[in-house]
């Protein structure tokens, strides 16, 4: 096998440096960004990029919650990496390779290359709840926040892997009957 190809849970073969749509599925996408947690698991207990995506597609603007809950799906297929980290000029050739991962997602399910500007939004905003909620007491300001800028008043409680999968899932199901 390529070194560039990975093994799904569905037992398909992707290949990460030459992406297919054909090769991307919904389950496979739930299922790995189930078993992902955020910050590193830098949180005192496991929270998942799938819970995560769940919540940013629910604070986006509506027409853009597909978008928002895909937002973060190339990270099934080539894993996350902590934002500042990703940003940096070392990393440019990961970010590339993320880039095209996510262009093939979002032709699968036909959306636009780059996440609207409300899916942006929304991720900041969940973005500052988790740092209040999951991260140690003055997350908020050691991350550069001065102050909550969420939007979101509900307290994140990190689910189990196999409850953050469901829930994406439904989530999807529920978005795409709207298509």
């Amino acid at each position: 096998m390529s070194a560039s190809r990975i093994m799904t849970r569905s037992g398909r073969i992707f290949d990460c440096l030459e992406p297919r749509a054909e090769d991307v599925t919904i389950g496979d996408i739930a299922h790995a960004l189930s078993m992902l947690c955020r910050f590193c698991g830098h949180v005192d207990s496991f929270y998942s990029v799938a819970q995560h995506s769940v919540l940013v597609s629910r604070h986006c603007a509506p027409p853009d919650a597909l978008a928002g809950l895909l937002h973060d799906a190339a990270e099934a297929y080539v894993t996350d990496v902590p934002g500042p980290l990703k940003r940096t000029e070392q990393l440019w050739g990961y970010r590339t390779i993320e880039y095209l991962v996510q262009r093939v997602i979002a032709e699968r399910f036909g959306l636009p290359a780059s996440a609207p500007a409300s899916v942006r939004a929304a991720d900041e905003a969940v973005l500052v709840a988790e740092a209040r909620d999951l991260m140690p007491p003055g997350a908020l300001s050691r991350l550069g926040f001065l102050h909550d800028t969420s939007r979101i008043d509900d307290v994140i409680v990190p689910l189990p892997p196999q409850e953050a999968r469901a829930e994406f899932l439904r989530r999807y199901r529920e978005l795409a009957v709207r298509l």
